[in-house]
């Protein structure tokens, strides 16, 4: 009789030592980010975590990205964002530039390092940057109202505003060393993954409290949290899991004097190769209306502060026409980001190199341009998931009116889009320590069973 895989975790040492340091650095991270920026006001921090509208919207995002930090405005309140910034700026910029482009392809492995190195380099900028916008919207989400008690360019003020900005960007980038030490050293390639993780699922008993808080309904709403959890996450590892596998013909190897058959293959192509980018662009540009239209409500000319109210109204979190734009700007970023990604990689010109070819098809620019085609029809579906889960929060207030009432955001105890970090990070984590168990010898393993 079998046994199951999980007795087999803790027997192999390097497996056990990998699981190890990937906890002890996670709780390493999580101590980090209690450790506040100098001189907060926890007052006025307060009272902008409990706004809504776009400015609370925006703010939700932020602490997500962050990993649930910037509640707490502590050193590591951007997270590892800046660096996601600066990783996306860069996979931009490579089609556009041509001396760019071409490093890319003339050695995929020497690009992919020049890459990771130049966003390293950006994420610094970038960090700072954030550091001095985070700080400053903040203070216009707070009515004027300091959330730094000592934060200004001259006089007294200077020092401990560069401190808190050399502060702040020095915290981003241990949480970016962290990841890579996971990375490096833990479960390989899920550093900054799960160091976004750790935050989300540490809100959870915060989230499950304020979902509990309503004594009359409480129940009620545990049980729908749980059906839609459920069904969410299903969803997510279906599409996830989607793929369009194009058949490929392989060279044949040559064994000594002989010439051995071509070999028939495929090439996959995921269905949502953009993972939850486009949910942060989309969030992101969505803010900014609402966020620009704040700061003209107390105009002295009518006409400009009757259209920042009207602007408050139509991109406010509770409008149907924010939602709908949402879902649109979701579909039209994963197609973008998924042109931009596929672009960058040239698959048509590296099965070319490899003397692969898709039957029918001539190789080269003509093949890459079919795995474009190919790919654009089967990311509609991912794409309008992607749209759905960004707006399922809205439509569970729609079913479930009372939420509204409450001045609830949804019945999830981790957000929508954080509900796609957390199942792809779960997912990775299985099918790394799958493929671990594998190498020691064990064919009953964790997704056998």
């Amino acid at each position: 009789m079998k046994r199951s895989a999980w007795r087999y975790l803790w027997m192999a040492p390097d497996l056990r030592r990998k699981l190890l340091i990937t906890m002890g650095i996670l709780l390493l991270y999580r101590l980090a980010a209690h450790v506040p920026v100098p001189g907060v006001n926890h007052a006025v921090l307060k009272s902008i975590l409990n706004a809504g509208g776009s400015q609370g919207a925006f703010v939700g995002l932020l602490d997500l990205l962050s990993g649930g930090t910037v509640s707490q405005f502590s050193v590591l309140a951007m997270g590892v964002y800046p660096y996601i910034t600066a990783q996306i700026i860069l996979q931009i910029l490579v089609p556009i530039i041509p001396s760019w482009k071409a490093r890319m392809d003339e050695d995929p492995r020497e690009g992919q390092k020049w890459m990771e190195r130049w966003t390293y380099i950006l994420s610094i900028p970038m960090a700072a940057l954030q550091a001095l916008g985070q700080i400053s919207l903040f203070s216009a989400f707070a009515g004027g109202r300091p959330v730094l008690r000592h934060f200004g360019w001259s006089g007294a003020d200077l020092i401990p505003t560069i401190t808190v900005i050399v502060a702040m960007t020095a915290g981003t980038m241990f949480a970016i060393w962290l990841g890579e030490l996971i990375s490096e050293y833990g479960l390989r390639n899920q550093g900054l993954s799960l160091i976004i993780f750790a935050g989300i699922v540490a809100r959870m008993p915060f989230n499950f409290a304020r979902l509990m808080s309503d004594a009359q309904h409480r129940w009620a709403y545990l049980a729908i949290s749980v059906v839609v959890t459920v069904a969410t996450i299903f969803l997510i590892v279906f599409v996830q899991q989607g793929r369009r596998n194009v058949p490929v013909m392989y060279p044949g190897r040559r064994i000594g004097t002989r010439m051995s058959m071509p070999v028939k293959g495929t090439f996959p192509l995921m269905v949502n190769l953009a993972g939850m980018i486009p949910l942060i662009f989309a969030q992101s540009l969505l803010a900014l209306p609402g966020i620009l239209s704040g700061f003209f409500l107390k105009s002295g000319t009518a006409w400009v502060s009757s259209l920042a109210v009207t602007m408050q109204r139509v991109f406010a979190p509770t409008s149907p026409w924010y939602w709908f734009t949402y879902f649109l700007m979701v579909v039209l970023f994963t197609f973008f980001y998924t042109d931009v990604l596929f672009m960058q990689q040239n698959y048509g010109e590296q099965l070319k190199r490899s003397g692969a070819k898709i039957p029918g098809v001539p190789p080269g620019e003509r093949t890459q341009q079919y795995l474009m085609s190919v790919l654009r029809r089967i990311t509609l579906p991912g794409a309008l998931f992607l749209g759905f889960v960004a707006v399922l929060p809205y439509l569970l207030t729609l079913l479930v009116p009372g939420l509204a009432a409450a001045g609830r955001s949804g019945l999830l105890l981790i957000s929508s889009a954080g509900l796609l970090i957390v199942v792809g990070v779960v997912r990775d984590i299985f099918f790394f320590i799958d493929a671990e168990l594998r190498l020691h010898g064990y064919t009953d393993t964790l997704l056998v069973r």
